[in-house]
């Protein structure tokens, strides 16, 4: 028998005479039993499938954990099947040393192997099935195994095997083993009571996982689905079927909810708070709370991250193992006699299974594995404790933000610019700290560590090398601090060059009507400049931080092998130079990540102290009415229902005349004392932060169900009486007293007890009186629907909300909306006018079911019309019928009449108190004073009902940025369309083939953008340097060989003979190091400049095709996707795209060049290669997809949080007046939380593809070990050395090869989406006739000639103007009129080319403009627009921005304006500063400007386009008058928008539906009365 159990060289071996169990084989065999035992049990079982009785509740039921004793199960069984693996290795290497095989040795060690993994299987699904009871086998299988181990230990013993023997050892290993799992199933027994007891217990799944919408289930798998992701396979490769949304990844478990983690971080905050409540000075540590909150996991993720550090020395010193002892494979058994043999087999020592080099090859591989686990666990617990201190934090800077005192945030000490960015910077700062944080303790353990052994390999030559690292640190900081400071500097031109943008963007009409784009569009580009002078020392920077981390190994190398031969006695071998290399690779990481580190750590103390400062800033009162905290339920928000109360009859006319005014009977007067009184204040002295009183001496009562109007001048306190009302103002004595509810004592007190003697208040509310509906002055918006601003949080009543609506006359401007009421509004919405904006408010006050409404000023932003209907149908019907009591505060003195109390206000306190009918017999000077202005407000009413009212305009407007809107969603639709029709034809791959495709085609686009040049020189020098690497890594290898082949014949004399040799490697290495080191900053350099070159020039392509693009481009493109291609998308190809490039660039070619260097060495490695390859693949294709769809998620769960905040701040008083606060944190907490399961499963999703590709390095080094074995003897040693050296290297870079190529693929989106805008069709500027043909005055007499011209926007769309023709005299002034919609507008567009003239043409002064080049058209005729555009800049600059004119012209232009005196007057005169848009002038002064300029210009044609339709009469008038004077010799076209303006036209041409219907002058259409003339002039419109 060549194969037999107890082998053949021992007649012996399987004789019983001296005892059953003194047969060692016999021993051996006897351990084989419980194995077999529990595969013959368990096999049945799992197969005909007991674990389909899964549990009843309806769970992710493969996720719950039953049992106890889960996670150390787990680890037990990975102990032993690692000790097993040692069982088998021993059993193996010990059979090499027996004469016949003796399969005792190692096959029941294999059968062992086969059972535990067999038992953790069969555990799993028995657990997952919660079918306890079978567990019972698992438990007989613990006791066999652990008396069979027994006795073999036993047995052992007795004949003098002890822990010197390695196999002892193991036998000893698993009996403990085997004893702590039968402990753990003797633990599942006790506590489950499923056998040898009456009642077994009965569990109930963890509430998360009942919950099916919680899908991230990292804390409930098991542990090797937590410790490789497994869990996440079915989100990773679902993506490649269906995008991720929201509703796929759920919600988060209960212990990652921001609620639960900042309840957390609160009570450890309050603990500090409570001890240091004697000392006042002393703030309470944040960073105490933290720990205390958070310090567990932080302590876990360092004890990995230990771990992993040290099992990461395994790799050099296994590589230096199986380098020494490779070729060295004879019998490595200790020769000794026969009778050295116990119970007839060889017993081995540690040390000599360790100097077999594939054992060396396994315990590499496996410490591999473990390594990357280690480190990737560490990765995860950190990123998930620092995802739950920012969820806590952000909640903590919220609840404060609700409590923050008012004047903290008027007088500017907590600006909203601070509030963003303690949430969108601070506390990321302190996340990513904590993301960072283990490495500040484990990285100085590492880099000693390595120190140490490089000591111990190269003496004292290590030290020399190790200090080049050590010495080179503090650069790469002082780089990464200049890289924070330069990106700041470049964020400002950033700022700066988005402000002149939008700028021309905004006016890009006039400035192509001007013909003034190059003056701008060269403006930008003089930023740009800065900003990428300012970028090219953010890409010298980064390319030396790169330079650095790849050029400081190489340095330290080199000094180490050069110094090693003259300073150390011993010779440098392939293994110790190898497992030194592979040293310093390790030792360069953490000091080039302590930088970083360090960084974040002094940041992050910056934002402790910044957190700590706001978090003990002023809050507003502790009132008992306003409870803050998070857990408080939403109370407020909730409404009783309506009970009747006494009905109040409130018919009465909207005017009456103010002496006829008397006092209502509505209800009988009372005396004072008996009073309904809602809210009143005593002696109140009120301030804003400051020691002066703001209000002072106020005493008030406000009646129950009555109208209050507070009236006096601007500036008197008003608007803070209300506050003061509302406890927003800091009350520094009295009190205000509010009605109390049934159930609650007096709601609202101020600093001094409630006396007995004070008027017991009625109480019997039914409405919730704790709310008060508060319309503030400035209005504020939520970002959401029109409805959702109006209900605010309040169920929907479809009745009342149609009242209010009709009251606030909202239905007109929401149909203009393109979703009607669901049309979202608001920061990220549509642009409303003052007027929408403040009705919106007012509507909101009006709807809630408070007893008490607040409005401040509503009528300011409304026209007359408005305000009657509002005053009328809202505040007289609406609310009062409900019976509110209702606070206005108003200008509007023709109100009065309606007000059943007034209060008068002067200088911070009350004038007077009481009914109109009070203040006419007792104060005759006040009421006199109130029926001047009354007077003066009706003149203003009578000139107003001329024309069109404001709110009329603001339709208007609002209708017209609609428009443009509409037309480019409907090209969009139909583009949906047909994608639609082809997605139908398409199957499901084609689909998920467009999301996996790798843009090549736009990366070409971006890498050639970059210039050819920069292309070739950065390829070439990437190859070149990569090359260059792996020549000093093989001139390594031959110089080390070639010192190995010299040491049997010169053992001795190794001070001269290796000296000599030596000289000649250490010349060579040195010079290819120094060229390695010079590439290495070459490729840096290259990428970034590329990088640098392909920004600047995408970004001019861009600005010059927009700002020549035609005028229908931007009509149907949205502002903001414009501004967004200048904004975020450059942002991204200037500083993100460069050194993702660089990374992939290095990682990719690192990797390829390895596995090319191993393929060299070991050719048979390439076999292996194939089915790799294709894992490889197939991992990097389903992680791209999920990535780009987490990544996205991410980002945009983002922004709504960040608004959130910001709006919440803005709106805090009307917040805190609703009593809304615990609706605003539910929503607070809903988007944390949503944000935070983005960037969870994002990070889940990243460690899922690097503990994959970790895996794959660990099997492409132990592919590569064991072929080096087989194939390779000990005279190439060194190329065993370098190809698993490089091994090793593929492991740290696979996962950066598919991270780094997913960020691109979503960085390249930027480049797509410029690229699309630089397919844009400009306008033709060049003309078809020579500029020398056309005279320099040209047009000298402004005569215009229309022969059948007709005009569209776009080839694709129907003709505006149909076949016209006009003639105009030089000098005349002519009217155009017509209904919205007639072409009236399209007629001037067409005189400056801005549209198509596909037919017929226009003759200026004899020349047909179509065949003059643009720009001369456009810069010989001025036009005034509807709209005035003023820039940011000068007055100057605003009226010549060519610099043509002097001084003494601008002042003439501005004096026939009639603003010469009013530019005198300000600082700097002609150079005084123009804000953005020209906010610091009127509208009215913003059309004269507009006339100026148009004045300066001096064109014999001057056209205005509806110039009239947004001022006021006055300004009109002056207007007119200067177009009458001023331009008398010049030919003046008005474009109508009052038909009142041009009825002293010579000639007036009247246009319907594109067509001219109607040329005469004024005087003779007038006299036709069927006329349209004479019917719009009738209608006014």
């Amino acid at each position: 028998m060549s194969l037999s159990f107890c082998g053949n060289d021992n007649a012996s071996a399987y004789s019983v005479y001296e005892g059953v169990l003194k047969n060692g084989c016999f021993v051996d065999a006897l351990n084989l039993v419980p194995h077999v035992f529990l595969l013959f049990i368990t096999f049945p079982i799992l197969f005909i499938g007991w674990g389909s009785q899964s549990s009843k509740v309806q769970i992710h039921h493969n996720t719950w954990l039953h049992f106890p004793g889960h996670n150390l199960r787990w680890i037990l069984t990975f102990a032993l099947l690692f000790v097993h693996v040692c069982e088998i290795a021993e059993g193996i290497v010990s059979n090499e040393c027996m004469q016949t095989p003796h399969l005792h040795l190692f096959m029941p060690a294999l059968m062992g192997f086969i059972a535990a993994i067999t038992s953790i299987v069969y555990y799993h699904n028995i657990e997952t099935s919660n079918f306890p009871k079978l567990l019972l086998a698992l438990f007989i299988y613990w006791i066999l195994a652990f008396i069979t181990k027994t006795i073999k230990l036993v047995k052992y013993s007795e004949v003098s095997v002890g822990i010197e023997h390695l196999r002892f050892c193991i036998t000893a290993m698993l009996v403990i083993l085997y004893a702590l799992l039968m402990a753990v199933e003797i633990n599942v027994i006790r506590v489950r009571k499923y056998v040898f007891f009456t009642s077994p217990q009965k569990v109930k799944p963890p509430e998360d996982l009942q919950d099916l919408g919680v899908r991230f289930l990292q804390p409930f798998v098991n542990l090797l689905s937590k410790a490789t992701y497994w869990w996440m396979n079915h989100v990773i490769v679902g993506a490649h079927k269906r995008p991720i949304d929201l509703k796929k990844i759920g919600k988060l478990p209960i212990a990652m909810r921001a609620l639960t983690n900042y309840i957390r971080l609160k009570e450890t905050y309050e603990e500090q708070r409570k001890k240091l409540a004697d000392e006042p000075d002393k703030a309470p540590s944040i960073w105490k709370s933290m720990y205390r909150a958070f310090g567990r996991p932080i302590l876990l993720s360092s004890t990995f991250r230990y771990l992993a550090d040290l099992l990461g020395f395994a790799g050099p010193l296994c590589i230096s193992g199986i380098v020494m002892r490779l070729g060295d494979q004879s019998n490595s058994c200790k020769t000794s006699p026969p009778d050295a043999k116990i119970l007839g087999v060889y017993f081995l020592s540690t040390d000599e299974l360790l100097e077999k080099t594939f054992v060396l090859a396994v315990l590499l591989f496996l410490a591999l594995v473990l390594q990357r686990t280690f480190l990737q666990a560490s990765y995860y617990v950190t990123i998930e404790t620092g995802i739950n201190l920012r969820g806590a934090l952000l909640a903590m800077i919220y609840n404060k933000i609700l409590r923050l005192s008012t004047s903290n945030m008027s007088m500017g000490e907590m600006t909203l610019g601070q509030i963003n960015n303690l949430v969108a910077i601070e506390t990321n700062q302190l996340m990513w700290f904590l993301f960072l944080c283990p490495n500040l303790w484990a990285m100085p353990v590492q880099i000693i560590m390595g120190v140490i052994l490089l000591y111990y390999l190269l003496d004292y030559s290590a030290l020399i090398g190790a200090s080049v690292i050590v010495l080179l640190a503090p650069v790469q900081y002082f780089i990464a601090t200049k890289l924070a400071d330069v990106q700041k500097s470049s964020l400002d031109y950033s700022t700066d060059r988005l402000k002149k943008t939008n700028e021309i963007l905004k006016g890009i009409k006039l400035l192509k009507l001007y013909a003034w784009e190059n003056i701008f569009c060269a403006s930008v580009e003089e930023t740009r400049q800065k900003e990428l002078t300012s970028l090219k020392t953010f890409a010298l920077c980064t390319s030396l931080s790169i330079f650095m981390n790849a050029a400081i190994p190489i340095a330290a190398v080199l000094v180490t092998f050069v110094t090693h031969p003259y300073i150390s006695n011993t010779v440098l071998t392939p293994a110790v130079a190898f497992a030194s290399l592979a040293l310093f690779h390790i030792l360069v990481t953490p000091l080039f990540l302590l930088s970083t580190v360090v960084r974040f750590a002094v940041k992050a103390l910056f934002s402790v102290e910044k957190l700590g400062e706001f978090l003990m800033s002023d809050e507003i009162g502790d009132d008992s009415w306003r409870n803050g905290e998070m857990s408080v339920p939403l109370e407020s928000c909730r409404k009783h229902p309506t009970s009747h109360t006494k009905a109040i009859n409130r018919k009465q006319p909207l005017r009456y005349q103010l002496d006829n005014y008397e006092q209502s009977s509505r209800r009988p007067v009372r005396p004072v004392e008996t009073e309904d009184v809602s809210v009143k204040v005593t002696n109140g002295y009120f301030s804003w932060g400051s020691n002066q009183a703001t209000l002072s001496d106020i005493n008030i009562r406000i009646p129950t169900g009555q109208l209050i109007m507070i009236v006096g001048q601007v500036g008197c306190g008003k608007s803070s009486l209300l506050l003061a009302m509302l406890g927003e103002m800091q009350t520094v004595s009295g009190k205000v007293y509010w009605s109390k509810l049934p159930e609650s004592e007096m709601i609202h007190e101020r600093n001094l007890s409630i006396y007995d003697s004070e008027p017991t208040f009625e109480a019997g509310w039914s409405k919730n009186r704790n709310s008060v509906a508060y319309a503030t002055q400035k209005s504020w918006l939520l970002n959401a629907t029109v409805e959702d601003n109006i209900t605010f949080g309040s169920p929907f009543n479809k009745q009342r909300y149609k009242a209010v609506i009709d009251a606030c006359s909202l239905q007109p401007d929401i149909d203009l909306l393109p979703f009607g009421d669901q049309t979202e509004i608001g920061e990220r919405g549509i642009n409303l006018s003052g007027g929408q904006r403040q009705r919106i408010c007012v509507a909101r006050a009006l709807y809630q079911n408070t007893n008490i409404v607040f409005l401040d000023d509503p009528f300011s932003a409304l026209d007359i019309h408005l305000s009657d209907h509002l005053m009328q149908e809202g505040i007289l019907k609406f609310l009062q019928d409900d019976k509110r009591t209702v606070v206005l505060v108003t200008h509007k003195l023709q109100y009065l009449v309606h007000a059943d109390w007034i209060i008068a206000m002067k200088d911070g306190t009350v004038l007077r108190e009481g009914t109109l009918k009070d203040i006419q017999t007792n104060d005759v000077e006040l009421y006199e004073h109130w029926k001047t202005l009354m007077n003066r407000q009706d003149q203003e009413l009578e000139k107003d009902t001329d024309g069109d009212s404001q709110t009329t305009m603001e339709r208007k407007n609002l209708r017209r940025a609609l428009y443009s809107r509409e037309t480019k969603s409907q090209i969009d639709d139909e583009d949906e369309e047909e994608e639609e029709e082809e997605d139908d034809e398409d199957t499901m791959s084609m689909m998920t083939n467009r999301r996996t495709k790798i843009p090549w085609g736009v990366c070409w686009r971006y890498l050639s953008s970059g210039g050819f040049v920069l292309l070739f020189m950065m390829v070439f020098s990437k190859l070149l340097k990569h090359s260059v690497i792996v020549a000093i890594d093989y001139w390594l290898a031959t110089w080390t060989s070639s010192n190995m082949s010299s040491i049997p014949e010169n053992v001795t004399s190794n001070a001269t003979v290796p000296v000599f040799d030596n000289s000649y490697f250490i010349t060579g290495f040195s010079i290819l190091c120094s060229s390695g080191i010079a590439l290495c900053l070459i490729t840096s350099l290259s990428v970034e400049w590329m990088g640098h070159a392909a920004a600047k020039n995408l970004h001019h392509n861009l600005l010059n095709k927009i700002i020549l693009a035609p005028i229908r481009f931007f009509d149907v493109t949205p502002l903001g996707q414009i501004l967004n291609r200048f904004s975020a998308d450059t942002n991204i190809i200037d500083q993100h795209i460069p050194p993702t490039l660089e990374s992939l660039t290095r990682s990719t070619l690192l990797c390829l060049f390895a596995i090319g260097i191993i393929a060299f060495v070991t050719p048979m490695f390439l076999a292996a290669m194939v089915p790799l390859g294709i894992t490889f693949y197939f991992i990097q294709k389903y992680f791209r997809v999920a990535s780009k769809d987490l990544q996205d998620l991410d980002d945009s769960t983002q922004l709504p949080l960040l608004c959130h905040f910001s709006e919440t701040a803005e709106g805090l008083t009307t917040i805190r007046a609703f009593r809304h606060e615990a609706r605003f944190k539910q929503r607070m907490l809903e988007l944390t939380d949503t944000n935070n399961t983005a960037y969870l499963f994002l990070s889940a999703a990243n460690r899922w593809l690097e503990v994959r590709t970790d895996y794959l390095g660990a099997v492409i080094v132990l592919t590569a070990a064991v072929a080096s074995i087989w194939t390779l003897d000990k005279f190439q040693a060194g190329l065993v050395g370098l190809g698993l050296t490089y091994a090793l290297t593929v492991t740290n870079y696979l996962n950066w090869v598919v991270r780094n190529l997913a960020d691109l693929e979503v960085q390249m989106a930027a480049v797509k989406k410029v690229n699309g805008f630089l397919s844009t069709e400009s306008e033709n500027y060049e003309g078809s006739i020579d500029l020398v043909q056309v005279p320099e005055d040209w047009p000298q007499h402004g005569e215009i000639k229309i022969q059948d011209l007709c005009v569209r926007y776009d080839p694709l769309l129907k003709p505006v103007l149909k076949h016209v023709n006009a003639n105009i005299s030089p000098g005349q002034k002519v009217g155009i009129c017509g209904r919205t919609g007639s072409g009236k507008s399209s007629l001037s567009l067409a005189f400056f080319r801005m549209v198509d003239i596909f037919d017929g043409k226009i003759i200026i002064d004899g020349i047909d403009i179509s065949k003059l080049p643009l720009h001369t058209l456009r810069s010989r005729l001025s036009i005034i627009l509807q709209d005035p555009i003023l820039f940011s800049g000068s007055i100057r600059f605003n009226l010549d921005p060519e610099r043509k004119c002097k001084d003494d012209r601008l002042w003439e232009a501005l004096e026939i304006a009639q603003l010469k005196n009013m530019v005198k007057a300000l600082p700097g005169g002609l150079d005084a500063v123009v804000t953005e848009g020209g906010e610091n002038f009127s509208v009215g002064q913003r059309q004269l400007f507009c006339l100026a300029r148009a004045f300066v210009r001096n064109s014999s044609i001057l056209i205005m386009d509806e110039a009239t339709a947004s001022i006021d009469m006055a300004t009109e008038n002056i207007l007119q008058k200067v177009v009458m004077t001023a331009f008398a010799d010049r030919t003046v076209v008005t474009i109508a928008h009052r038909v009142s303006s041009i009825l002293e036209a010579d000639q007036v041409l009247v246009f319907s539906e594109g067509i001219l219907v109607e040329c005469d002058s004024a005087t003779n259409l007038l006299a036709q009365e069927d006329s349209l003339f004479s019917v719009l002039v009738k209608t006014h419109k």
